[in-house]
């Protein structure tokens, strides 16, 4: 069809539809990637009038009805729902199964006890709230629901002495070592919060401990937040958060099989052993057993512990003074039995052919995971209902004729929570084909309340930006707006969440909105940092306290997070949009100018760490080749705005693309080499939050000169490989 037919088609759709969709303010008259934005504004108004908060609310009752663990019967169910409404839409839909390796608990006892051997508590205490409180929690006695546990924690009887380790984090057991603490051979108690929690158990299992359990704290998500479910939105006593402990940092996906997905018929002589998948540095598994608490479980714990107070700043929340222990006041015995074995998990792919017979495999690929540790209203069906909509949208487009430039690819991924597996497999079997796709753009949690927020690399951060210009905004005005709005408030720091991106970027312009950077916790991590393909991450922001727990239910989202759903509907007017400009921009819309700012101030942001740690590094070569890359960043732009009449667009397009695969390195970083991207990866002690130009910035922290000086270089070799493209394109 033409461009003309095609633009007539879709004006009809509209005038059926644009009475129902709420004004908007005005978007930017053409966005950056478009040379003509007039038959795109008419797609995006039919688009933005068919995503129905109703319809959206429908499916996350339907997809939370049930406990849906991946690799469940209720977990197939929600992989045959989404693979309905796919098919629905008009979508060539698959249902995709991969064999991967999970944990299921079979036994977990936690028992502690006093010098004199007496009880203190005993438990995992079941995940209850009074039901004459607020109407209770209908959804919490299901008994499909499993007890609360860690994924990738292996099994494990051990009994020791009690250490009290704050978050967890390098530093906090460093100062434990430092004050003559030891944690070797004890059971280390670390609160979530600052780190991963598989990070948490990394460093304890480096530093010597027998075992790990990790509770929620009430400063954290609890009664200082605000009030507890079902009163309000935050952590009850007996909630626990659940969750893996897979040292994601090395590498996600299925234990077994870096680098290598996990099909039906891969042959076991590929997969690694049990042990290989808990030797440090090439496995991911640990080798001690980790498990949750809740506070009502931990307190009595606390309480008892002996030896110094802690810190002022390792107090929680607990109405009693902490103390470090590591004596015998307090001995905890961990029973933690699991069935670890291969188990069948699903992925649901629906995909739209490309029209552009230069550009119709150049992939844009969209994802949300569906699986949950237990109902996982918020996470992460929030964000599949969301995107079921958004596919409803572009449902109505085909309807009316409209084709994309180039593929679009959809996927609900499985298994994300034990350590984003489904989508792991998925990109390493379609990894050739994904060198060339054009953006992953990711949802997890959609929606836990009002405050919209997003992370991207930096060459997508203005179109994000843009998208939200589009979109209205339930408060008035455009999510861009409120957005705008929220930052100057300090409400909706995404990057602050225990499930998503690293820090925003100082290097952008204080008036506008901030976008994060691409930590780890998701599904957009083996895209961009194994793969190279650029991402971005939305969410739409609340308090959100019952993360992980039987509580993340329908109940509590209709009573804290949506009970309207109009902010799924916003969620799906932006996923949708983001989708649509993807597949049909004229010029690619990277902004690499903005990406050599960013690298250029990480650079300068190095240089002083590394003075701080009195180390000699000469920056020199690796400043010009970002200097080098900034510049050609900034020339590229300028072709990018006055490429009207181009007979070559897909040429450029394709040049503009290998720009973000040239910042991988084959090797890997040291000892991390799953993890290929130059300039963006989890932390190795973070696991969530990004590290930028992380082989310098680690080697740094390290400290370890002879390395830092290693990976400046690879860092200016990426750099230079950059920068030529861009060059060559702007010419």
């Amino acid at each position: 069809m033409t461009l003309f037919r095609r633009s007539l088609a879709v004006a009809l759709l509209s005038s059926t539809t644009l009475a129902q969709a709420p004004a908007s303010a005005t978007a930017p008259s053409t966005p950056f990637g478009f040379l003509d934005f007039t038959a795109q504004a008419k797609l995006d108004a039919a688009f933005l009038a068919v995503p129905d908060a109703a319809l959206a609310g429908q499916h996350l009752k339907t997809l939370t009805a049930a406990p849906h663990w991946a690799s469940s019967p209720e977990d197939l169910k929600t992989a045959e729902y989404v693979a309905e409404k796919f098919r629905a839409a008009g979508l060539h839909t698959d249902i995709v199964p991969y064999k991967v390796l999970l944990n299921k608990p079979v036994k977990i006892s936690i028992e502690a006890f006093d010098a004199q051997h007496n009880r203190l508590m005993s438990g995992p205490t079941p995940e209850h709230v009074d039901p004459s409180d607020h109407g209770g929690d209908p959804f919490q006695d299901d008994p499909r629901i499993l007890p609360a546990f860690n994924g990738s924690s292996p099994s494990g009887d051990v009994t020791g002495e009690v250490v009290y380790a704050n978050y967890g984090n390098l530093a906090d057991f460093k100062y434990l070592a430092d004050h003559g603490i030891s944690v070797k051979d004890k059971i280390a108690l670390v609160r979530y919060g600052g780190n991963f929690r598989g990070v948490k158990v990394y460093i304890a299992q480096k530093f010597g401990a027998k075992g790990v359990l990790i509770y929620s704290d009430p400063a954290d998500d609890g009664y200082t937040k605000g009030d507890m479910y079902p009163a309000g939105p935050m952590r009850p006593e007996s909630a626990v958060q659940r969750g893996s402990v897979q040292f994601l940092p090395l590498y996600p996906g299925d234990p077994e099989t870096p680098g290598v997905a996990s099909t039906l018929d891969l042959p076991e002589a590929k997969r690694k052993t049990e042990a290989q998948t808990k030797e440090l540095p090439g496995g991911d598994q640990p080798s001690i057993p980790a498990n949750p608490l809740s506070y009502k479980d931990a307190a009595p714990i606390l309480r008892a512990l002996a030896g110094p107070a802690t810190p002022h700043d390792w107090q929680g929340g607990l109405p009693f003074t902490y103390h470090l222990g590591g004596t015998p006041a307090v001995t905890v015995h961990m029973d933690v039995q699991q069935d670890t074995r291969l188990r069948t998990i699903w992925d649901v792919i629906g995909t739209i052919d490309g029209s552009d017979p230069a550009q119709k495999e150049d992939w844009v690929v969209a994802g949300n995971h569906r699986d949950a540790w237990v109902y996982g209203a918020v996470d992460p069906n929030s964000g599949t209902a969301a995107m079921l909509e958004a596919v409803h949208g572009l449902g109505e487009l085909l309807k009316g004729g409209w084709k994309p430039k180039r593929r679009i690819v959809i996927g609900s991924w499985d298994a994300e929570e034990e350590g984003l597996i489904g989508s792991t497999e998925w990109a390493e079997q379609h990894a050739d084909h994904l060198a060339h796709a054009v953006a992953y753009l990711n949802t997890d949690v959609g929606v836990s309340g009002p405050n919209f927020n997003a992370a991207a690399v930096p060459s997508l951060k203005q179109f994000v930006r843009e998208v939200t210009k589009a979109v209205p905004s339930p408060r008035g005005g455009t999510v861009y707006d409120q957005w705008l709005k929220d930052q100057a408030e300090g409400k909706g720091r995404r990057n602050a969440a225990p499930f998503t991106a690293g820090r925003g970027d100082r290097s952008e312009k204080d008036t506008d909105v901030r976008v994060g950077d691409l930590g780890s916790g998701s599904d957009y991590t083996p895209f961009i940092q194994h793969l190279g393909v650029p991402s971005t991450d939305i969410g739409s922001d609340g308090p959100y306290g019952v993360y992980h727990s039987v509580f993340d239910n329908y109940n509590w989202f209709i009573k804290n997070a949506d009970p309207t759903f109009v902010y799924e509907q916003q969620q799906a007017r932006v996923f949708g949009l983001e989708i649509l400009h993807m597949a049909d921009a004229d010029v690619l819309p990277y902004d690499y100018h903005l990406y050599g700012q960013d690298i250029v101030h990480h650079l300068e942001t190095a240089q002083a760490q590394a003075r701080s740690a009195k180390l000699t590094l000469d920056f020199s070569v690796a400043d010009t080749a970002a200097k080098r890359f900034e510049a050609a960043g900034a020339r590229v732009r300028t072709v990018q705005t006055s490429a009207a009449g181009s007979a070559n667009l897909p040429a450029l397009n394709a040049s503009l693309r290998s720009v973000e695969g040239a910042f991988l390195n084959p090797q890997g970083l040291p000892q991390r080499p799953w993890f290929k991207h130059t300039i963006y990866a989890p932390g190795e002690f973070t696991g969530y939050a990004a590290v930028v130009i992380p082989g310098v910035n680690e080697a740094i922290d390290a400290p370890d000169a002879a390395r830092a000086q290693a990976q400046l270089v690879v860092l200016t070799d990426a750099l230079n490989r950059a920068a030529a493209i861009l060059e060559a394109a702007a010419k």
